[in-house]
């Protein structure tokens, strides 16, 4: 583990308030993520289920949660489940927690070994009328592969096809909407190595070098910081391939004259930051990169006030569609009288054609839709941007913000004024 332990008072407070949201004679269960095989004997390397990291702090494989709040004995009500690991599994692969590690982390008392499951698990289903299945219900995610949540869920219908099933992931997504103080914490340092990362690269930036040059200079600073990696696959897109939204094959050489766009972020315990920032390869903005630069650069100052209560990030979407709106038209990029000459179709979705905002926390695209009213203790990103692609010019500039009455930039002390990034970039 690369961070310090987060204290178990964190996780003991998520499970009460979750247990507070259960209907009455419930179970709940949460699986811990998939080992998933790479190639030959190897494993990708191992990324928690967000929301069993934020109930429990259990940060391996096969770990299990189960509530079951209603049970007559209190040491039955919250239990952990953890593999048996043999003495050559540890010659081999390494210490795994043990029953007393994962009270210590977690807070839970009742910790059992996997082998024990089947018989507490038929103890506990046969006292209730329904079980709380987790599942990844993010609308645009897609995938073919059983995850260990879903194949639980499965499994589950099979053998108890007399109770009543609930969804977990409607309440997971209220309770990880507004982040406690030691969720900030940690995306604050996620977001400082993001801005260590970022000024070790302008250091480096200069025509010839590969775009994966930039990237392994960004991991770097985030494994030396203590970061697991990027909390995405980064973005390092120069030239005209900055006009494609989630362009990160990494693979061309950053020529003079043109801009980089580098859309990268930290993932410290398991917490993301998401920064985007242009940069002219050469150390110098030209004239018209400079135009454009500023003309987003205006857009996101102005739409980071619109982040406050009370506000959905549809709302603050339409409010900064008409500012991208009348930054095209001071670009040359089109008139009023094209506008009126295009009513079905608004022409700045030629240039600005994603959202501007999502929320930020254990996922990078975190838990929450653009129809959510915002409240204090909300993160999000804002990330204005205008892509010019007959100019090979992408420019997408993006902070995170923590939602409140005068909300709070986390990046503010990030590098974005163009003086400021071209004053690093000529101390090559």
């Amino acid at each position: 583990m690369r961070y310090p332990r987060i204290d178990s008072v964190f996780f003991t407070e998520n499970r009460s308030q979750l247990v507070e949201r259960l209907k009455p004679d419930s179970v709940a269960v949460v699986n811990s993520n998939d080992a998933m095989p790479r190639n030959g004997d190897q494993n990708f390397p191992f990324r928690q289920n967000s929301d069993l990291f934020y109930l429990t702090g259990l940060d391996q494989e096969q770990c299990m949660l189960v509530l079951c709040p209603g049970h007559p004995l209190p040491a039955m009500r919250e239990i952990i489940f953890i593999p048996k690991v043999s003495r050559d599994q540890v010659i081999w692969y390494g210490r795994k927690y043990t029953l007393e590690d994962a009270t210590k982390i977690s807070g839970v008392k009742t910790v059992k070994y996997l082998d024990e499951f089947d018989v507490t698990f038929k103890d506990l289903m046969s006292r209730n009328e329904r079980i709380y299945l987790n599942q990844n219900d993010y609308p645009k995610y897609v995938t073919e592969v059983p995850y260990r949540d879903l194949r639980f869920g499965q499994k589950v219908r099979i053998d108890f096809p007399a109770h009543q099933t609930e969804r977990l992931f409607p309440i997971m997504t209220e309770l990880r909407l507004i982040k406690k103080p030691v969720e900030i914490e940690l995306i604050r340092k996620a977001c400082h190595l993001t801005k260590q990362a970022f000024i070790r690269s302008l250091s480096f930036i200069r025509p010839g070098v590969m775009e994966y040059e930039i990237e392994a200079e960004l991991i770097h600073e985030f494994i030396r910081g203590g970061a697991t990696g990027h909390s995405y696959a980064p973005i390092i897109a120069s030239g005209a391939d900055a006009c494609i939204l989630h362009y990160n094959v990494n693979n061309k050489h950053c020529n003079d004259g043109d801009m980089v766009l580098m859309d990268f972020g930290a993932e410290y315990a398991n917490y993301s930051a998401d920064c985007s920032r242009t940069v002219p390869v050469s150390g110098k903005y030209s004239v018209r990169q400079l135009q454009c630069y500023e003309a987003v650069l205006r857009v996101l100052k102005s739409a980071v006030k619109m982040l406050v209560p009370g506000v959905t990030l549809d709302q603050v979407q339409a409010k900064v569609c008409s500012l991208i709106d009348q930054e095209c038209i001071g670009l040359g990029l089109y008139s009023e009288e094209d506008k009126k000459n295009s009513p079905d179709r608004p022409l700045h979705l030629d240039y600005f054609m994603h959202g501007v905002s999502h929320f930020l926390g254990l996922d990078v695209h975190d838990s929450g839709n653009r129809q959510v009213v915002l409240r204090k203790g909300m993160v999000v990103t804002c990330e204005p941007a205008i892509y010019i692609e007959k100019e090979g010019i992408g420019i997408r500039l993006e902070n995170d913000i923590l939602v409140d009455d005068d909300p709070v930039d986390l990046m503010a002390d990030i590098p974005i004024e163009p003086y400021e990034i071209e004053l690093l970039m000529s101390r090559q």
